[in-house]
């Protein structure tokens, strides 16, 4: 990946082959931890194909550490951060017995930013062909990218042919006016470049980067789910991402800067003990939601300082008393987020949580009260080889890393349309190269 410079596009990826296996490796740089998969995929025969899914995924190698120099999503010490990523990449290599030289990164930071454009272009003959497609996608993916921001991604979500719109695919129809609407997702350059920096010091490149919410989203929702309008919203350590999806498209991306971490310092705020032991607390007996038995169940505290072999013994109803508020608080920024979008009426009443924070007890309860929605809880789906560990809604995005490749080549007109400057994948000879790679 070339480096990115300010006002530019991130890399595209090349587009799978439809003959032959690939081996891609992925990389889940969160504010809790760092997750690197090595995963096969494996083209399906033609009649097998499922929408978004054009090959078989098995997981070859994993690995996986505590996040170290990062906060909410982005890079606060080069060298914490590097040596996390370097130990959970050497994991999964040594399971898949296998070196990689590039991956796949989600970014959550870097204030992620969702817009939507038209452009429209004459049609070059009678009817639309592929360069009349390309050239409207190009205008299109032209806007929001300014000085401090780059383009994570710019996805067509409709197309329109002398006003009609509502087509899916126009080419072969007849028209004089070809429009496109296009979902621009742009993010600051700042964080983009420290994290690629940051990958770059562990002798691995950075084929491409992905919005965090659209990984979550592609790995954990249902084809009804994306075609009639639905809200995933990743709950990890540091952030909340919102990503909305509507007629089988990602049309919309926001994140906020809070998580399970902050729940995780109220805790030790509100009792007065470490950070280590009011995570495992949280984990154990953590609640959103209060029982009638929360008065009568103990929980032990360990004292922080010199007296820290002492235990406190509280209720857990103390404990819920200080959990409740911060989810709360969290699910009602999304649902602000989510009504300031314009997008809640597209969203319906379908809503699935993911990430890891939203594992904690009652927190899908508490959402379905304040977001006044159907609530489930989202995991990982369609994937073979995946350890019990990688198996929960906290491996959502890693999972979605793995399947973006199967729907990236809508985003590959960038690359086509410039020649691939920004790639170097899309000039003559490298397609051809290329296409002799993916024939024999």
């Amino acid at each position: 990946m070339k480096r990115s410079t300010p006002g530019q596009s991130v890399p595209r990826m090349r587009p799978l082959s439809g003959r032959r296996p690939t081996v891609v490796s992925v990389l889940d740089v969160g504010s809790s931890k760092v997750a690197c998969l090595i995963a096969q995929l494996t083209p399906r025969t033609p009649d097998k194909i499922l929408p978004g899914r054009t090959h078989d995924l098995s997981v070859l190698g994993y690995g996986m550490q505590r996040a170290r120099g990062m906060k909410s999503g982005m890079v606060i010490d080069l060298d914490e951060a590097e040596q996390s990523i370097r130990l959970a990449v050497d994991a999964a290599e040594r399971m898949a017995g296998l070196t990689i030289e590039s991956l796949i990164v989600n970014l959550t930071a870097g204030r992620l930013r969702s817009e939507i454009f038209r452009a429209s272009v004459d049609v070059a003959g009678v009817e639309v062909d592929e360069s009349d497609i390309q050239r409207v996608l190009a205008a299109g993916g032209s806007h929001s990218v300014t000085d401090d921001r780059s383009l994570l991604h710019s996805l067509p979500i409709g197309y329109a042919l002398d006003g009609s719109r509502g087509i899916k695919d126009p080419t072969g129809m007849l028209g004089r006016k070809l429009s496109v609407d296009m979902h621009v997702v742009t993010a600051e350059t700042a964080p983009i470049r420290n994290l690629e920096l940051c990958v770059n010091r562990c002798h691995l490149e950075v084929e491409t980067m992905v919005a965090t919410p659209y990984a979550a989203g592609l790995s954990t929702l249902v084809d009804d789910e994306a075609e009639l309008g639905c809200a995933c919203v990743d709950m990890g350590g540091g952030t909340t991402s919102i990503a909305v999806f509507a007629d089988g498209q990602f049309c919309h991306a926001d994140a906020i800067a809070i998580g399970g971490q902050h729940v995780t310092m109220d805790i030790a705020r509100g009792l007065s003990t470490r950070l280590a032991d009011a995570e495992r607390i949280k984990t154990l007996h953590g609640s959103a939601l209060a029982t009638s038995s929360d008065d009568h169940e103990i929980v032990g505290v360990p004292s922080v300082g010199e007296d820290s072999h002492d235990i406190i013994n509280i209720p857990r109803g103390s404990l819920t008393r200080i959990i409740r508020p911060r989810i709360e608080e969290i699910l009602e920024l999304t649902r602000d987020r989510l009504a300031a979008s314009g997008f809640a009426g597209r969203v319906g009443r379908r809503v699935v949580l993911t990430g890891g924070a939203s594992q904690l007890t009652g927190v899908v309860e508490v959402a379905r009260r304040i977001m006044g929605r159907n609530v489930r809880l989202g995991r990982p789906l369609g994937i073979a080889g995946l350890p019990q560990a990688a198996k929960g809604p906290a491996f959502a995005a890693s999972v979605g890393l793995l399947i973006y490749p199967q729907v990236a080549q809508i985003e590959q007109f960038e690359s086509r349309a410039r020649g691939g400057l920004l790639t170097g994948t899309g000039g003559y000879i490298a397609r051809v190269g290329q296409w002799l790679k993916d024939s024999w």
